[in-house]
């Protein structure tokens, strides 16, 4: 069994308040760049989707349990496609001082009964190299409120305490597409694609994915058990159908896509990221399905995977096989079930009722809203 978390229906549980905001928060920031609806980070633009015709929706303020503020964030990518979350904080100030002027709700708590989806690589910090994350800490704005985030790390300046880590974004549709017969030999021991190093940012090579990558390339690249290359194939969905283990080694931040692609394709994943809080981790046995590396003890892959005895790797394969395990790592149009927009409202409903202490006393106020760079100041 996956658990009885994953079969949870919050339908019923909660109720939700979908702010409407002007069209330049959102619709017209995809109408100016139709790339955001298929980036990691588009689980912003789904769940926006998603709750407009949800059954948790409510269209009475008065007995929502949380209020949504749909903002595209990540939506603003340069030509190579990379999201660039540099005006992100001003728009967050500026539709935080929309919905507190024209309405009340937020103002009683300053935003604690509020979310918000933040999927940048170190979430509300809205950077995304992670010193100049840490730098601007997560907007002073936002630290009452719940953040629905991909970053998950341990003891970070970047996680709130009480936030809903989610999978990032990856397109259900071309996944089920590329779907291979069941009983296809898993005959790669090893695989991976991705960079080892990240050259134009980090040209020495020490500082990308904490030297955890070069480690792995360093050690493995001619170990016929290992199939690695930076070369991304168009038979990449079904190479991974055919490995057993598939690497997920950090990058700039602990997660990435292949984590999901690795669930859906029932590819064992080999999670190498230390301190990584993973997506609905009370709901997903990741413990149970994948393999927990340490980065400093990449150079023993081959002996640390080799000695997993086979039984072991037939329970992980067969726990991977369970559907309910794949859906809930999914955003799928239209939304199913189980998927990760149920996983999130799990998430949500797990923290109700809201205590009576987020309720603030006439005339109080804890949120310095003028904290933080100049820049996040500008009107926007």
């Amino acid at each position: 069994s996956a658990g009885d978390v994953l079969e949870d229906d919050p339908v019923g549980r909660l109720k939700v308040y979908v702010y409407e905001l002007p069209s330049k928060y959102n619709k017209k920031i995809l109408q100016k760049d139709p790339r955001c609806l298929s980036h990691m980070f588009a689980a912003e633009i789904y769940m926006h989707r998603f709750l407009l015709s949800s059954p948790v929706r409510t269209l009475n303020p008065e007995e929502a349990d949380w209020f949504y503020t749909p903002i595209y964030a990540t939506c603003d990518l340069t030509p190579t496609g990379l999201p660039l979350p540099f005006k992100s904080p001003r728009m967050v100030r500026s539709a935080i001082q929309l919905i507190s002027s024209s309405w009340p709700y937020w103002n009683r708590t300053e935003g604690a009964d509020h979310f918000f989806v933040v999927p940048h690589d170190f979430g509300a910090c809205f950077h995304y190299q992670e010193e100049k994350a840490i730098e601007r800490g997560i907007l002073q704005i936002l630290q009452r409120a719940t953040l629905v985030q991909t970053f998950g790390q341990r003891n970070h300046v970047c996680l709130n305490e009480g936030s809903i880590t989610i999978p990032p974004y990856a397109p259900p549709q071309k996944m089920q597409a590329r779907q291979i017969p069941l009983d296809t030999p898993r005959s790669i021991f090893v695989y991976f694609r991705g960079l080892f190093y990240d050259v134009n940012n980090d040209p020495e090579g020490g500082y990308y994915a904490r030297g955890a990558r070069a480690a792995v390339w360093e050690n493995f690249k001619n170990n016929p058990l290992f199939d690695i290359s930076t070369e991304h194939p168009t038979t990449y969905y079904e190479d991974m159908q055919r490995a057993i283990f598939c690497l997920c080694p950090l990058g700039w931040a602990p997660w990435s896509p292949r984590l999901v692609e690795a669930v859906v394709f029932g590819c064992i994943p080999v999670i190498i990221a230390d301190d990584i809080v993973l997506p609905f981790a009370d709901a997903i046995p990741w413990e149970e399905i994948g393999v927990f590396v340490a980065e400093e003890d990449v150079p023993k892959l081959d002996t640390i995977l080799t000695s997993i005895p086979p039984e072991v790797i037939l329970r992980k394969q067969r726990l991977l096989a369970n559907p309910s395990m794949k859906r809930a790592m999914l955003f799928p149009q239209p939304a199913l079930p189980g998927d990760a927009f149920h996983q999130i409202l799990n998430g949500l409903a797990r923290k109700l009722p809201h205590q009576e202490s987020i309720y603030l006393k006439p005339g109080e106020k804890i949120l310095n809203w003028t904290a933080g760079p100049v820049g996040d100041l500008k009107p926007w």
